[in-house]
């Protein structure tokens, strides 16, 4: 049955996962660790024009042509931009130097010293009020490597008590969200890579359970219009020669769905031209 005031279709889309938030709720809190309050955490991440080699890879990249000098207000930041414009790049520099494996994971599996960090990631300085230790580096495309490993070094229990690779990709994502995350700072790539459109909706649930008393902080890359639609957020935009803060039905990625959406004949049209001609843009 569905509840007074909320739509059944959205109820329906969530409540495939609410039995996770339940289980967020229940786990037991470490005694040892005291819980930090108050993010956003990071607060600010800029670059330094001595360590900014601008004739070299990934200095070279468009986005990064004036620099770095992000600001965070909100718990909740999205970098969106096409494919190639720097965005995985930067959250892996930046998880870098929160002492997060680039290959993803958290700072049990760090590299240990200044110099075995990338060159990025040399070059960036951040600034934190106050600063916190825990947290979590997921990338998409690693994830595999990561559960393999955790399947070697870990009884399971901090991730539901199943092997990540017993489930199905989305179900592995979101064992890792429900049940790894906690507090601290969590730099995603690509979450939304494994998840059905019902499994975002679930997603941002977890996000809004985390981060709206304050325990959390989010950086995500994502092409999600699902996800970047997240009350509150701020999203940053890599597709120009700096980043630049964009808002939400500003994006490609809202305005290029809603337009698909409402008429797919248009791009199909587009798309498939069998005479080679350029059409009208849809």
């Amino acid at each position: 049955m569905a509840r007074k005031g909320i739509d059944p279709v959205v109820l329906m889309a969530v409540l495939p996962c609410a039995g996770e938030i339940e289980i967020m709720k229940r786990r037991p809190r470490s005694a040892s660790v005291a819980r930090p309050s108050g993010a956003p955490f990071l607060r600010r991440v800029v670059s330094l024009p001595e360590r900014f080699y601008r004739s070299r890879h990934p200095f070279n990249v468009r986005a990064f042509s004036q620099g770095i000098d992000l600001s965070f207000r909100t718990n909740v930041t999205f970098f969106v931009g096409e494919n190639g414009s720097g965005k995985s790049t930067l959250l892996e520099a930046i998880a870098e130097c929160c002492g997060f494996s680039p290959e993803g994971g958290n700072r049990d599996h760090c590299r240990a010293t200044f110099a075995d960090r990338s060159d990025l990631a040399q070059a960036l300085r951040l600034s934190w009020l106050p600063k916190v230790t825990e947290g979590f580096f997921m990338r998409a495309e690693s994830f595999y490597n990561f559960a393999s490993y955790i399947d070697e070094v870990s009884n399971l229990r901090a991730y539901g008590g199943k092997s990540l690779h017993a489930q199905s990709h989305g179900e592995s994502f979101l064992a890792l969200f429900t049940h790894r995350f906690e507090q601290g700072i969590y730099i995603l790539d690509e979450p939304e890579a494994a998840l059905s459109p019902q499994r975002q909706l679930s997603f941002l649930q977890i996000i809004h359970h985390l981060e709206s008393p304050g325990h959390a902080q989010f950086l995500i890359a994502t092409h999600s219009p699902i996800i970047l639609a997240y009350p509150g957020a701020v999203l940053f935009s890599l597709d120009g020669d700096t980043i630049r803060e964009i808002a939400y039905r500003e994006t490609d990625h809202y305005i290029v769905t809603r337009d698909f959406l409402n008429a797919p004949e248009r791009y199909f049209r587009h798309l498939f031209d069998a005479s080679g001609n350029e059409t009208e843009d849809p």
